[in-house]
């Protein structure tokens, strides 16, 4: 049973036809305060630049122009921006569904009492559908699955993909199998199941929203109040099927040069919890291997713009971790120029240096008494950015282990004493999985 149905419409003139925008029509072109995740703001890319020096792996410093947006920012807030899909894949679905892409169309709920009359902006197109408002590189979920084996012509291939929406163990061995762990998207699943061709109507029915991609702000408007500063790792792995597959947001920017012209992205801000101490003289802890390192960039550039202006600035103690120093050490030369002038205290890890592995981890555990000193003595702040899988995890650990022996704590009383932590702000976590 359909939600919505098609209303193909030739007639529409133009200027009433949606070419991406999230809400208001035109709000592209005419753009007003203020700037939110309805309304997002056009922001010139100023620098976009590569700050790997080798590994085969690109990481990206991205500085945006949000001058005329009156949006503000603090250091450890998130900027969103709205990225659009690859060209060439938006080209394959319309293929495969046999779809003209210029083709101006909307959905209407069938539902008339409904508040949502359409799944994303309509009227629009095909093309405009499937590159700005539709998640095509996204892991189907299972009922997509069995909306498209009633496309099938081929029993067995019918049979297969009710079999991967089914409930039943195998149904989840196989989805887990053909689908996650082999990384299908939308494309994949239809050049691989050559029988389903499924209209292309219904799949941007089918299909879940394009959703803004959020990175933590790595600069201070202190030192920046007219510029945002991105720190982004380009997101491209190779599958199980022979496919390479590209972050949507991290290609989308990868392309974005100034240097040839100017270059807008769609962005807002978002205000987060993740904050340096009210007090200046509080000292801080930060844990940020990698791109983690972005928050506390601007932390870091913040509290010697405190410095300067002659403030009792506290300990500013960085954990950064990387795979080799001469390769993607990210910021090095600001760094270790901040660890010069008594900014920060930097302690590095980089675990394929030697033929040990070190981690951040390693390094905290071997400063148990610093540690100890900074949240235990001085009731200092701690921060972790980056993985929640594990790094995090096992920084949480270490904390409890360095709480029960340096002070004196059963394991209970450390975990407790991080979560008052937690309660007054002391203890914050900006990760992602």
């Amino acid at each position: 049973m359909r939600q919505f149905r098609l209303l193909e419409q030739p007639d529409v003139q133009p200027d009433r036809i949606y070419t991406g925008e999230i809400a208001r029509l035109h709000s592209m072109q005419n753009q007003r305060p203020p700037f939110d995740a309805k309304n997002p703001f056009l922001a010139p890319i100023l620098v976009n630049r590569e700050l790997h020096k080798g590994g085969g792996r690109s990481c990206m410093h991205i500085e945006l122009n949000i001058e005329g947006s009156k949006m503000r920012y603090d250091a450890g807030d998130h900027v969103a921006m709205y990225p659009i899909n690859d060209k060439e894949l938006v080209e394959k679905l319309g293929a495969l569904c046999n779809a003209d892409l210029e083709t101006v169309f909307s959905l209407i709920n069938t539902d008339t009492d409904s508040s949502k009359k359409h799944p994303f902006p309509c009227p629009t197109t095909y093309r405009t559908a499937l590159t700005h408002y539709l998640e095509i590189t996204a892991i189907p979920r299972t009922h997509i699955l069995k909306e498209l084996a009633e496309y099938c012509t081929d029993e067995k291939e019918k049979e297969f993909l009710r079999s991967m929406a089914s409930i039943t163990p195998e149904g989840k061995e196989k989805y887990q199998n053909w689908i996650q762990n082999s990384s299908r998207n939308i494309v994949h699943i239809l050049e691989d199941i050559k029988s389903c061709k499924p209209p292309i109507d219904h799949i941007c029915e089918l299909l879940p929203r394009l959703q803004p991609r959020y990175y933590s702000i790595s600069s201070s408007s202190k030192l920046y109040p007219t510029n945002v500063h991105i720190t982004a790792v380009l997101v491209q792995y190779g599958t199980p099927t022979g496919r390479i597959n590209n972050g949507v947001a991290t290609t989308y920017m990868k392309e974005k040069d100034p240097s040839s012209g100017e270059v807008k992205v769609p962005v807002f801000i978002r205000k987060s919890q993740f904050r340096l101490p009210t007090k200046a003289e509080t000292p801080i802890i930060m844990v940020g291997p990698g791109t983690g390192l972005a928050p506390f960039r601007g932390f870091i550039q913040e509290r010697q713009y405190l410095r300067e202006e002659g403030k009792s600035v506290g300990d500013t103690i960085l954990y950064f971790g990387c795979r080799k120093k001469s390769e993607d050490f990210i910021y090095r030369e600001e760094l270790e120029k901040y660890a010069e002038n008594g900014t920060l205290t930097l302690k590095t890890a980089f675990s394929r240096d030697q033929k040990e592995k070190i981690y951040v981890t390693h390094l905290i555990e071997n400063d148990s008494d610093l540690v100890w000193k900074v949240i235990g003595e001085q009731k200092g702040h701690f921060y972790i950015c980056g993985d929640a899988k594990n790094m995090a995890v096992d920084v949480r650990n270490i904390l409890v282990k360095i709480l029960s022996t340096k002070g004196n704590m059963s394991e209970a009383d450390a975990v407790q004493y991080i979560k008052k932590m937690e309660a007054q702000k002391r203890y914050s976590a900006d990760v992602w999985s």
